[in-house]
C-alpha cells in the first residue's frame, strides 16, 4: 500500500529532511492537540533525534509537551508531508510515523512552556490541524475505532 503523500513538492526547491513520531493521545472521548506559539495545532509529537527509536522520540515529546507518559499501543501508519516552515524559513520533507497511546499517566509539568493543550473532539482536530498528515492519523484513526 503506498503511504500518502501530503503538501506540494516545488520543483528545484531544497528540502532538508526532518523525521518525525506523532501519537493520539485520547481521554474521555477527546484528542490531545498542542497549540503552538504561532497558533497552529499539531498531535503530540515531534523530531526524532540522532540516534533515537521513534518510539524513544515520543516518550521525550510527551513530557516536553505534556509532562505524560504513555504506553505506545498501535502504529498507525506512515505519512509524507511536504511544507515551508515561515518559523524556520526552510523547506521540508517530513516523513512522519503516526501512533496511538493506549492509556497515560500525567508525570509532571511540562517542560515546554510555549505550547498550549488542547482537548477537542475527533472532528474538531481535523478541522483544526495544520498538516494534512495529522488530519489523515486521526482520520485512520476514527476508521478503526468505529
Amino acid at each position: 500500500m503506498d503511504k500518502p503523500v501530503f503538501g506540494e513538492k516545488e520543483a528545484g526547491v531544497q528540502y532538508s529532511p526532518r523525521y518525525a513520531a506523532y501519537i493520539i493521545v485520547e481521554e474521555k472521548n477527546k484528542l490531545a492537540l498542542i497549540e503552538a506559539p504561532n497558533g497552529a495545532y499539531f498531535l503530540p509529537g515531534g523530531e526524532i533525534e540522532a540516534m533515537e527509536t521513534k518510539e524513544a522520540a515520543l516518550k521525550r515529546e510527551l513530557l516536553e509537551e505534556m509532562g505524560i507518559v504513555a504506553e505506545i499501543a498501535t502504529y498507525l501508519g506512515e505519512a509524507d508531508e511536504y511544507f515551508y516552515s515561515n518559523y524556520r524559513q526552510t523547506y521540508y520533507y517530513n516523513p512522519g510515523y503516526f501512533y496511538v497511546a493506549n492509556g497515560w499517566q500525567q508525570m509532571a509539568e511540562p517542560t515546554e512552556k510555549t505550547n498550549t493543550i488542547w482537548w477537542v473532539t475527533p472532528q474538531e482536530a481535523i478541522e483544526e490541524l495544520k498538516r494534512g498528515s495529522h488530519k489523515w492519523a486521526v482520520e485512520k484513526w476514527l476508521l478503526l475505532n468505529n
